[in-house]
């Protein structure tokens, strides 16, 4: 490996396997520090949907919709084998905060942001066909039925890592990062691999570490303190039943909040839950009042099905800290720099990694030379990975 890089990162989840793919494929030599695995944290814990976040029409992220759904068609195009387009469903009852007109208006303008291409298209359900839906029928009102995708998380990023690879990144994993000094015109980074310490130089560090971003960033040299940010747990549930026909999007009878019940290969998932995190990243665990909470919710749109919980998980958003509901909080990615030839990415979707990256690499490109491009990340086709012996 050399020891003189252009673009040093710090983390192998979907935001640093999306940002050493945009860099390499721009031409510059790269380098990922993962400590445990491709897709350890939270990027292996997510609702596994590839989707351009209806629900966020609600806080007016009308941007943030605009490009995940953007990107939402992309991947489809550029990863057939691991991103499916998938039925979406959101029933009405009379009991639902948000009624059949408010809902058919948020469908309306997610098609519109959507460039009203066919992916974007919503229709109405006809009552015919609800009880083949196996929901509850007492006080439906409605279904709507829109498409969004799925895809296996994990998967995906251990794909773009591949990619990166294959263009020329280097990957060492596991290998944690110690400290760094940022100089005038370098990154001296001090990191641990196979218990022995190594040195290399970078012109950029980016600090894609998610919910370790501050810690990594305590221990650059000049000091910088973090952005204020709260760390979110979500949890899921997999239950033993056989996969519903599509995603599910319901409103959770206990406080409104949106709730996914998906397919998950040959079973159920069930999620999320948003309850502040105040322990170590890394160890996070269901409790047992989000498991009951995810429960109760299954069991009121899908009464005569089972809620044997077969396993459950839990990851980490790093979310702002404002004084509103995690739900209600900003949820696109924060690029923040300092000290200089230093970004660190706070947060950000699974489905807009890929344009998070490009955002990435018109920030950093100051401290960058010119180079010749090997590679577009919009045509560049991800697959599978059937080795995955690097990490």
């Amino acid at each position: 490996m050399s020891d003189d890089l252009d673009v040093l990162i710090i983390g192998a989840g979907i935001q640093g396997a999306g940002v050493a793919q945009a860099a390499v494929a721009a031409g510059y030599r790269v380098r990922i520090l993962e400590q445990q695995a491709i897709a350890a944290g939270t990027s292996s814990r997510s609702s596994k949907l590839v989707h351009g976040g209806l629900r966020y029409l609600e806080t007016h992220q009308y941007a943030l919709v605009r490009k995940t759904l953007k990107e939402r068609d992309l991947l489809l195009r550029i990863a057939p084998e691991l991103v499916k387009l998938t039925p979406f469903y959101i029933p009405v009852y009379s009991s639902t905060r948000r009624g059949p007109g408010l809902i058919r208006i948020g469908l309306m303008l997610y098609s519109l942001l959507g460039g009203l291409r066919d992916t974007s298209r919503f229709r109405t359900v006809p009552k015919t066909e609800w009880k083949q839906l196996d929901i509850a029928q007492d006080g439906l009102l409605a279904v709507y039925q829109f498409w969004d995708a799925q895809t296996d998380d994990a998967a995906l990023t251990q794909a773009v890592i591949h990619s990166a690879q294959s263009l020329g990144a280097e990957l060492a994993c596991p290998a944690s990062f110690v400290s760094a000094q940022a100089t005038a015109d370098r990154i001296e980074v001090v990191y641990r691999q196979a218990e022995e310490e190594m040195r290399c130089t970078s012109r950029v560090l980016v600090n894609a570490s998610g919910p370790w971003v501050n810690e990594v960033l305590a221990g650059i040299t000049p000091p910088q303190s973090g952005l204020a940010v709260e760390l979110v747990q979500g949890t899921h549930i997999v239950l033993d039943n056989p996969p519903p026909r599509g995603v599910f999007y319901v409103e959770a009878p206990q406080d409104r909040r949106a709730v996914f019940i998906m397919p998950w290969y040959d079973k159920m998932l069930v999620g999320t839950t948003e309850t502040v995190y105040t322990g170590e990243p890394g160890n996070e665990t269901p409790l047992p009042a989000e498991i009951e909470y995810l429960s109760n919710v299954f069991s009121h749109y899908f009464p005569t099905m089972s809620d044997q919980v077969l396993e459950s998980y839990a990851g980490l958003r790093v979310l702002p800290k404002t004084a509103h509901a995690p739900f209600r909080r900003p949820r696109d990615t924060v690029l923040h720099i300092g000290p200089e030839r230093v970004l660190s990415l706070y947060g950000g979707k699974l489905t807009g990694y890929r344009a998070t990256a490009d955002e990435v690499m018109q920030r950093i490109k100051r401290y960058l030379p010119v180079t010749e491009p090997k590679a577009d990340t919009r045509t560049l086709g991800l697959h599978p990975v059937t080795d995955n012996s690097g990490c």
